[in-house]
Order: structure tokens, then C-alpha cells, then sequence
């Protein structure tokens, strides 16, 4: 996968833990204790660190363990299946689909809906977008910019405009031009002002209202350098709509990149897509075997 040609995070995780480990002669505490600091200081959260160290530990003990070099091996398989979720990795696949994007600003939600909407279009869907973030001035200016560059149609009112009133005219337009895929944009203001996820709640019952026949995904846009703050964001945004997962952006070597694997264990959720670059084919599906081997893997 393309962001494995980015290093950055893979390369120096890989060093440090090849480094704990690299001439060792047994297995002791202190390579446990050693392997917990290296996971902590690359953005994988206390909990999730310690549950991968736990677990690791009962393996070495339980298989019999005693080369150091193939700590390094249970280690990666106990971080591939923490951020592995299964069929619940994919998109929906069932048509029509709406697609809500949620997050704070300057994540890249916008960029990562134009990428999105190309990828789609890539595969021969219709794609509509919905410029329903009307706070922020020019949202939805930058939004239509994609949309042309993109070649797909938009749903847009004016600033300030009712954020549900553009998701009912968006959700009728996507019926009437019998549309697969609905992308919409909504506010991105700090994760903890309590109006803006009522508007999320109120959005997300005009969808069930209006557009029942359609499929759901639910996308929280992480910035992957934001590291532990992008934690608070999944809790606060998470208690105002059902996530079915995330797509993390600006892992472009920059950062640390552990992030993604705090959240997918600690609340349950699939990472689906990661942004790599500005390009509008810098948005990737997600390969927890590849993520993860891209650290490990020489």
C-alpha cells in the first residue's frame, strides 16, 4: 500500500522495537517493560498498549517462547487482530448509500470527500455530494470546487442555511436521479458544542425519514497528527452518531500513526480508509495486515 512508501511512522517504530529486541539474549521483564514504552510514545494509548503487552506476555508464556526475535512475531500478529474488524473493515456494498462525514475542522473532511467521491466514481457509481456543513464560510465553495474537479453533482444552499434543510433536498435529488452513493458534508466546529451534535442527531433523522431505503455509513475524518486528541474526538462524536468506522488522514510521514490502532481497539471500530498525500488518489482502503506489516516488515 502506498503508505508504506511514505516511512515516517513504519520506519521508526520498526527501528525502535528492532532495537529493544535486536541482542537480547532471553526474554525478561524488562523487554516487556521496554516494548509498553516504545507502543506508548507512538500514539497507542495506555489501555490498548497495555492490553497488547498483557496478551503478548501470556503468549511467550503459554507457546513456550523463548527467542527474543520471535517476540517481534507475536507482537505484530497480537496488533494486526487489534485493529482487524472483520467484514465490518468494508464499506457497505448495497445500494443506494449515504454516506455521512463527520469531524471537527481542519481534519480534511472536505479533501477527504472529493478523494472519496473519486474513488467511487472510479468504480462506475454515480455520486452526489451534500454541502451541508453551512457554518463555515466557504465549506461550501471548497466542496463545489471538488465536485467539478471530481465530475459529480452537488446539493448546496446558502451559509448559515439550515444543515437538514440541504440533506432533505440533497436526499430527494439523490432519489430522483436515482444516485448509488450520497456523500454529505456537515459541521466541523469543536467536537464539544452540544448544538452541533444535536444537528448531527436531527440530520441523521431526516435521513431515516426521507431516504429509509437507503444504506448507511457513519465515516468520523481523524488527522492522524493530532495523536491522543483525536481520542476525545471518536468519544464525543461517537455519542452523537452510530460510527461504522474511520478514515484517518495527513498519514503522510508526519505522523506517528499508532493513533489508529487506539482507536480501532479501544472503541471498537474499523479503520477504513487512510489519506496519504494532497492527490486526489491519496486515499486508500484500509489493510490492517499491510498497516501493521509496514512496521514490522524489513
Amino acid at each position: 500500500m502506498g503508505f508504506r512508501e511514505k516511512k515516517g511512522f513504519f520506519g521508526r517504530l520498526s527501528e525502535r522495537i528492532g532495537d529493544v529486541i535486536m541482542g537480547r539474549a532471553a526474554i525478561d521483564e524488562e523487554l516487556f517493560d521496554e516494548l509498553e514504552e516504545v507502543l506508548i510514545t507512538s500514539d497507542i494509548g495506555m489501555q490498548t498498549t497495555l492490553s497488547i503487552i498483557d496478551t503478548l506476555r501470556d503468549r511467550v508464556k503459554n507457546e513456550y517462547i523463548t527467542e527474543p526475535e520471535k517476540v517481534k512475531e507475536k507482537l505484530k500478529e497480537i496488533m494486526i487482530q487489534a485493529v482487524d474488524k472483520g467484514d465490518r473493515q468494508k464499506m457497505s456494498e448495497t445500494y443506494p448509500l449515504v454516506i455521512m462525514m463527520i469531524g471537527i475542522n481542519g481534519g480534511g473532511k472536505t479533501t477527504t470527500i472529493g478523494k472519496l467521491a473519486a474513488m467511487y466514481k472510479k468504480q462506475g457509481k454515480s455520486v452526489l455530494l451534500a454541502a451541508a456543513d453551512t457554518f463555515r464560510a466557504a465549506a461550501a465553495e471548497q466542496l463545489t470546487i471538488w465536485a467539478d474537479r471530481v465530475g459529480v453533482g452537488i446539493i448546496k444552499h446558502g451559509e448559515g442555511a439550515d444543515p437538514s434543510a440541504v440533506l432533505f433536498d440533497a436526499a430527494q435529488a439523490a432519489k430522483a436521479r436515482g444516485v448509488d452513493v450520497l456523500i454529505c458534508d456537515t459541521a466541523g466546529r469543536l467536537q464539544n458544542k452540544k448544538n452541533l451534535m444535536d444537528e448531527l442527531k436531527k440530520m441523521n433523522r431526516v435521513l431515516g425519514k426521507e431516504f429509509p431505503e437507503a444504506d448507511r455509513e457513519t465515516l468520523l475524518i481523524l488527522d492522524a497528527t493530532t495523536g491522543k486528541n483525536a481520542v476525545s474526538q471518536a468519544k464525543e462524536f461517537g455519542d452523537a452518531a452510530e460510527l461504522t468506522g474511520v478514515a484517518l488522514t495527513k498519514l503522510d510521514g508526519t505522523a506517528k500513526g499508532g493513533i489508529a490502532v487506539t482507536i480501532a481497539d479501544e472503541f471498537d471500530l474499523p479503520i477504513k480508509f487512510v489519506g496519504v498525500g494532497e492527490g486526489i488518489d491519496d486515499l486508500e482502503v484500509f489493510d490492517p495486515e499491510a498497516f501493521i506489516g509496514g512496521i514490522f516488515d524489513e
